[in-house]
């Protein structure tokens, strides 16, 4: 029985045989079996041959894959179920383009990764596939060890959390895009150093945060500089977050640091 041929540059999609099982095929190599196992892609590709080409090799490794012949199918299953993946045609029957699929799922709100196929190879092509919302363009053909990277590489990004943007403790709320905190609603009027010292007490919420941890974090200091410059800097913060409110956020802990809490019964000695 025939086999897919296994060096890179012979690796490109090809037509299956005649009467041939694609599942005799072994589109990824043994070892990229477990990382595509229980992924689930849709594929929208009107191409009948290379759709199931593609969808067999998948589900070898183990992959739930659906697969839409058209953009009308195509879009329902997008926004209707979960993927991990769409793998996206880029010209489709019936006047539907792939970027006017991709557009209407990303104006939806739809943020599922979406690869794009393309026979358009021109930078024109992959730059307004890419402007559309396409997270990534490959064009045909292509090696589907290619595939195989560019599908696990998306996925892996896709469960990457997000970096947090705001953190909260009790009402006070630190915003690190804007470099903004309130506290129950009420700005604080933070110097850069202090919003950087407050940042990394809410980061450590609850915790015990060393003054070594402190000098190297918030002052970049790999050294103790003998001075009070934290004391200094940590009764600057209390007045302007602990001050006029009915319970203290920021506490110390003797001989060993400070916590920002508002749990201070859990914290040993504090003062």
């Amino acid at each position: 029985m025939a086999q897919l041929p296994q060096s890179p540059s012979s690796a490109a999609i090809l037509p299956m045989p005649a009467g041939e099982d694609a599942t005799a095929y072994s589109v990824f190599p043994p070892t990229a079996r477990d990382r595509h196992s229980m992924y689930r892609y849709l594929i929208i590709e009107d191409d009948a041959l290379n759709a199931r080409y593609i969808a067999e090799g998948l589900r070898q490794q183990g992959a739930h894959v659906s697969v839409c012949g058209d953009g009308v199918q195509g879009i329902a299953q997008a926004v209707g179920e979960n993927w991990d993946v769409i793998i996206l045609d880029r010209m489709l029957p019936n006047g539907f383009d792939g970027l006017q699929i991709l557009q209407t799922l990303r104006s939806m709100g739809k943020q599922t990764p979406v690869l794009v196929l393309s026979a358009l190879s021109a930078t024109d092509e992959r730059v307004r596939g890419l402007k559309a919302g396409c997270d990534d363009y490959l064009t045909k053909p292509f090696a589907f060890s290619e595939l195989a990277a560019r599908l696990e590489a998306l996925v892996r990004r896709a469960q990457i959390p997000a970096p947090t943007r705001e953190m909260r403790v009790a009402d006070l709320r630190v915003n690190l895009m804007s470099r903004s905190a309130e506290r129950a609603g009420q700005p604080l009027a933070l110097q850069p150093r202090e919003f950087r010292l407050l940042a990394f007490l809410m980061q450590h919420a609850h915790q015990i945060v060393t003054r070594t941890m402190l000098l190297e974090s918030v002052w970049d200091y790999r050294f103790d500089p003998q001075t009070n410059v934290i004391d200094v800097h940590i009764s600057r913060l209390r007045s302007k977050v602990d001050k006029g409110f009915p319970a203290p956020l920021i506490h110390t802990v003797r001989g060993v640091g400070y916590s920002l809490s508002d749990r201070p019964q859990d914290l040993p000695e504090v003062a």
